[in-house]
């Protein structure tokens, strides 16, 4: 029997459906997902088997201009699971068409794509017309030469498993990466700080800015199957404070519950959950938040 195994890159702008699509090729929830972009910080690595292949998706941050340093970490992080992978796959929403995001990111796979593999999935097919569809394959193949496109729907799953089948038979031969059963190579301390973070997103909405993190302080297994986790969430501002925390501390006791029942099935057992909020007005300049995130905070110079 032989055995494949390598890295997947998934590439493309903020919301292109990166988390959304890792998540469905995993079978699991390793990624965050929300309608907010650039809610993908670090390079999660998602494992999922096809047959005698073993896929590990670098889910990277989307691509965007970067103005701060946290952004500026985001697009080198995500460039640098490209340029580490064996295969790239380029998402591209269906709708949207060639952006001027999409013309740069375009632009940059002609310097790290030399000698590499490169498909490219049309995302989110389901928005947009069968002949719309076909033009905007034809322009984007005729700027750059995939080796392979594919018409997906990462959320519904049209398309993905025929993506995953062709993925898993173009990796290099080699002994798996990871045990059989390793969905992810993030600690489960991040896990579990993006699963907070994710639910901190989807009931703040604008609410609050980028300018929160969230770091698993402790992990305390106990005798009776259970762990107990501390939390920290560190905000900007003292008024952030006050919206995270919410009306006699509603918002984080909402938050909480949703983050600890994700936990509790993502792991299978009874999980205590406990939170505070610190405000930290330079987080986004202290390397040590990067490291938590799994950034380099030498990339945002």
């Amino acid at each position: 029997m032989t055995t494949r195994a390598g890295f997947v890159a998934l590439i493309g702008e903020p919301n292109a459906g990166k988390s959304t699509l890792t998540n469905r090729m995993v079978g699991a929830k390793v990624s965050i997902v929300t309608h907010k972009v650039q809610t993908t910080r670090a390079r999660i690595r998602g494992v999922a088997l096809e047959g005698d292949s073993q896929l590990v998706f670098v889910d990277t941050p989307g691509l965007f201009q970067p103005k701060r340093r946290l952004d500026r970490a985001m697009v080198a992080a995500a460039w640098g699971g490209a340029a580490d992978a064996d295969i790239i796959v380029l998402l591209v929403e269906a709708h949207r068409g060639v952006t001027d995001g999409v013309k740069r990111i375009l632009d940059g796979l002609e310097e790290i794509g030399k000698g590499r593999r490169i498909a490219l999935a049309i995302n989110k097919i389901d928005r947009v017309k069968a002949e719309d569809l076909l033009a905007l394959s034809k322009d984007l193949n005729e700027r750059y030469g995939f080796e392979q496109t594919f018409m997906i729907s990462a959320e519904k799953g049209h398309g993905v498993d025929a993506l995953r089948e062709w993925l898993a038979g173009e990796l290099p031969e080699g002994p798996w990466l990871y045990p059989e059963d390793q969905i992810a190579d993030l600690p489960m301390r991040m896990i579990a700080a993006e699963m907070t973070r994710e639910k901190l997103t989807l009931r703040l909405h604008q609410e609050l800015p980028y300018q929160l993190t969230v770091e698993t302080e402790s992990w305390e297994e106990r005798k009776d199957g259970s762990a107990r986790i501390d939390q920290v969430i560190y905000v900007a501002r003292d008024g952030h404070k006050g919206i995270v925390l919410g009306n006699k501390g509603e918002t984080i006791k909402a938050i909480s519950k949703a983050a600890r029942e994700e936990l509790q099935e993502f792991l299978g057992r009874k999980i205590h959950l406990f939170m505070q909020v610190k405000v930290r007005e330079k987080w986004l300049e202290e390397a040590e938040r990067y490291s938590e995130m799994g950034l380099d905070f030498k990339d945002g110079n």
